[in-house]
């Protein structure tokens, strides 16, 4: 009876020791939206695929070494290219991360996402996010299918980020190449290329070798818990447009958004935000309108400056600061879910 007790007892304790083992493992969500990561090819050489085949249970079973990193969950939330990513998505997707980072078992989030747009959501999430639980958005430049394909890593990487606790507080994550990217400064700069993300301005945040992340910096603008951004009961977002200047520019489009009344507009403007002239008239008349201008530049590092050759003050303008033209559209947009004064969302380009 006795040794009966004892195997007993002996049999829960090896069962608590072994569950808590398996908890130790920190609770890592992946959710999927698509792209090349979950592209499939002809062949393994062809460069030819259709993006966002691959289901989020066949990219997490192709890498079953992330599951001696964390306790791995997969949700799919959308299959498209990134191309065709859009507000809702963005919407639900901040709005689901929101839900699953509240839950104190959940220690961090991958979201895997097609490149062409990867980093305009990585910026969307790193103003909408209202928790300091890392949050890493990982993508492909070569398909599933492809000889040497880089999703595998990229994923395996980006689980590892989100599995480690000095993630935790750095906003919004890229992990592309073995490399580390803040959302903010994060940006496309090869349409090929693996090594295509990098963050031009400021450079990368960590590198990663072996499995293990070294970090050499931290954004110092502000993000996720620190914004006033709450998307949790939008079902919409302001429409902001981006008009491209270039020699000889027409102002046709940039009229064509005040007539469809967007709520603003994004001028992508030559070198220092500067605005071909036809362009700047429609602009500013869509300013005295409270239509929202931002000045940002087409130029791909430095910063668009506030009161430069144009006086901003003057014609209600915005200027962007470093934020690239895309980006600058995504904080007009969520600025105009708080605030219609230029001077508030200007503070806003300067802080977020």
């Amino acid at each position: 009876m006795n040794f009966s007790i004892r195997k007993l007892l002996l049999s829960v304790t090896l069962g608590l020791f072994l569950s808590s083992a398996v908890q130790a493992l920190p609770q890592v969500r992946i959710i999927a939206t698509g792209g090349t990561i979950a592209g499939v090819g002809q062949s393994a050489t062809e460069s030819n695929y259709q993006a966002g085949e691959v289901g989020v249970n066949s990219l997490i079973a192709a890498v079953p070494e992330i599951k001696q990193l964390a306790d791995i969950q997969g949700e799919q939330l959308v299959k498209i290219g990134s191309q065709d990513m859009n507000d809702k998505v963005w919407l639900a997707l901040a709005k689901r991360i929101n839900i699953l980072l509240a839950d104190k078992n959940v220690d961090g989030i991958v979201i895997t996402h097609g490149t062409d747009t990867l980093e305009e959501t990585a910026y969307f999430l790193n103003l909408t996010i209202k928790s300091d639980k890392p949050v890493v958005i990982v993508g492909a430049m070569r398909p599933s299918t492809a000889m040497s394909a880089d999703g595998p890593m990229n994923l395996y990487n980006a689980v590892a980020i989100a599995a480690n606790l000095e993630s935790k507080g750095r906003g919004v994550l890229v992990v592309m190449n073995d490399t580390v990217l803040n959302a903010r400064d994060v940006t496309k700069t090869n349409t090929t290329g693996v090594h295509t993300f990098a963050a031009p301005n400021f450079g990368p945040l960590g590198i990663i070798h072996n499995s293990k992340v070294e970090y050499m910096g931290k954004t110092e603008r502000q993000h996720t818990t620190q914004t006033p951004f709450d998307v949790s009961k939008l079902d919409k977002l302001p429409q902001v447009g981006i008009v491209y200047n270039y020699a000889n520019a027409s102002d046709l489009p940039a009229k064509a958004i005040v007539e469809a009344g967007f709520d603003g507009i994004v001028s992508a403007g030559v070198g220092n935000g500067n605005i071909y002239h036809s362009i700047f008239d429609t602009l500013a008349n869509a300013s005295k309108k409270g239509i929202l201008v931002v000045r940002s530049s087409r130029v791909p590092t430095g910063a668009t400056t506030l009161d430069a050759e144009i006086d901003d003050a003057k014609y209600g303008f915005i200027a962007a600061g470093n934020l690239n033209p895309q980006k600058a559209r995504i904080l007009l947009m969520l600025s105009l879910t708080q605030s219609k004064d230029p001077q508030q969302i200007q503070r806003w380009f300067q802080q977020f």
